[in-house]
């Protein structure tokens, strides 16, 4: 009997220790993408404004992903940074604006693996953005500084799919705030009353979807060339807020292109794509 316990307590010892390694090499697991792009932008702000402008829109993306350790090592951790800037014009095109926007997001996401092919992942994001708006036209008030963050959810799908013996991974991923805070000047107030003159008055905002119905969504499409994984995606960058009596919107539409570092590579065509236990992609 007790040769059969020491046996059992061996044997049990070597799963957990196997397990343990089997979470920390998958932690250790990234996926890493940066992407340059360009497209189109609609700007609309009422305190600058009561036009839309439109125009060019230039945008680059950075994106780390790795799994934790979180739920049995069923989470992954998604890293976001994204900056973007437009030149856009009034219908008349005797006016300009120039736009330039921070955004950084963190999200935890859930996976569900339904097979080889098909991942579903779900779970909260944090969204934090910065930046400006200038009009070229305005002597007063010609420009608005953009400070706004919120809490959401975030939503995944990844499919991994061949055409003959060719590998590819599709990606659709849309991130929906919920709840949050914007910073806004007063319907009329300028920036010098704020403050040079110390007249304050609600220019901290609390957003839901009643106010600042908003949605981020991304396609991409990877695919080996040579020793390169390459990755072409487009981004709809839908910001839009109604406080203070003032409207805010910027619609981007941005096709992008770039290249993806897994961490550990595999050789050949199968170094797009991990075993799907442990990558987060």
């Amino acid at each position: 009997m007790k040769r059969i316990f020491f046996l059992l307590c061996a044997c049990l010892s070597a799963f957990v220790l196997h397990a343990q390694e089997d979470s920390l090499r998958a932690t250790r697991y990234v996926m890493r993408s940066v992407l340059y792009g360009a497209g189109v932008s609609n700007v609309l702000d009422t305190y600058l404004s009561p036009l839309e402008y439109k125009g060019p829109e230039v945008r680059i993306l950075r994106e780390n992903m790795r799994m934790t350790r979180l739920m049995n090592g069923n989470v992954s951790a998604q890293n976001l940074l994204q900056a973007y800037m437009s030149y856009t014009h009034n219908p008349s095109q005797t006016g300009y604006m120039y736009t330039g926007l921070l955004n950084w997001s963190y999200a935890l996401h859930y996976q569900f693996r339904l097979n080889e092919q098909l991942k579903l992942l779900a779970g909260p994001t944090i969204d934090l953005n910065g930046g400006f708006v200038y009009n070229t036209r305005n002597s007063n008030n010609p420009a608005q500084g953009k400070a706004y963050g919120s809490l959401g959810i975030s939503g995944i799908a990844i499919y991994k799919f061949h055409i003959g013996n060719y590998p590819l991974v599709a990606r659709y991923q849309a991130n929906l705030p919920l709840l949050g805070a914007m910073f806004s000047p007063e319907f009329g107030q300028s920036y010098y009353e704020m403050f040079s003159l110390g007249h304050k008055g609600k220019n901290v905002l609390f957003t839901s979807l009643h106010n600042s119905p908003s949605l981020r969504q991304m396609v991409t499409l990877d695919f080996p060339i040579r020793k390169v994984t390459m990755r072409v995606g487009y981004i709809c960058d839908l910001q839009q807020a109604k406080v203070n009596h003032l409207k805010y919107h910027t619609y981007s539409h941005d096709f992008m292109i770039g290249i993806v570092k897994n961490f550990y590579l595999l050789k050949g065509n199968n170094r797009i794509s991990m075993p799907s236990n442990v990558t987060p992609y």
